[in-house]
């Protein structure tokens, strides 16, 4: 997502290009850059690696009462916490108001007591949403990648008071980012070190975790996130992938029974 809603006719980013084949829906900004794709079989199958990696937050916080998105994309992460969390209440923050428009092509539901979209700039919006989420999906990129606002310690901070004590943000980030050190040294600062990730589970989507503490003591969730960060290797990589796999298995297979 770019960091501001006004753009001048030099600066005015392509439209999303929409491409349907062999079952699957794609959004991208840029030509091979996928930003979203979607099962025509399965609209709410999370399709992408990464997006099942994110939704590895329940194995941190199982049942949030209030998710919190950045980034609506062709809406993969907001259809399915909408449909297998029932629990939750889902915020979906999205600058373009372009991309809000391929909502039904992508099988968004509407707006409805649990679901909202919000047409705004999330480096502003996430200031005003003090201690009101359990869960932070930071997911919005434009397409030159992650915006520098959305990466930047002001945001954080602002994540940090947007989150409730025990909530969980989720920053997606490529590892192959100018700005990755820096974007993880700011949320290791601004979550008191309390940050870590799962190798090898996206490819080159890396996946932050961090942790907003509830007490003076880590919590359960807190240590088993430590541990995570310091498991590297290809037989971890795999692993990790598969605990994706399953966590999301679990959450249909939950909705189902």
């Amino acid at each position: 997502m770019p960091a501001t809603l006004h753009h001048t006719a030099a600066t005015e980013p392509a439209p999303p290009r929409v491409s349907t084949r062999r079952g699957l829906r794609t959004l991208e900004f840029q030509p091979g850059m996928v930003q979203s794709e979607m099962s025509l079989a399965d609209p709410d199958r999370l399709v992408l690696s990464y997006a099942r990696a994110m939704m590895c937050f329940v194995l941190f916080q199982p049942r949030p009462a209030h998710i919190v998105l950045v980034g609506l994309g062709g809406g993969s992460l907001a259809k399915f916490c909408h449909r297998y969390l029932p629990h939750s209440r889902i915020t979906v923050i999205e600058l373009r108001a372009d991309v809000i428009a391929l909502r039904e092509q992508f099988a968004v539901p509407p707006d409805d007591e649990r679901l909202r979209v919000v047409h705004a700039d999330a480096s502003r919006y996430m200031a005003t949403l003090r201690g009101a989420a359990d869960v932070l999906l930071v997911d919005g990129f434009d397409e030159d990648g992650l915006p520098p606002a959305l990466g930047s310690a002001a945001f954080y901070a602002d994540c940090w008071r947007a989150l409730r004590p025990g909530g969980v943000l989720v920053a997606n980030v490529f590892s192959y980012d100018p700005q990755y050190p820096a974007v993880l040294r700011r949320l290791r600062a601004c979550f008191q070190q309390r940050v870590g990730s799962f190798h090898g589970i996206a490819g080159n989507n890396r996946l932050l975790f961090a942790i907003k503490p509830a007490g003076a003591t880590a919590t359960p969730a807190q240590r088993a996130l430590q541990r995570a960060a310091h498991r590297r290797g290809p037989a971890w990589g795999v692993a990790h992938r598969l605990l994706a796999h399953w966590t999301v298995f679990r959450l249909r297979w939950l909705r189902a029974v």
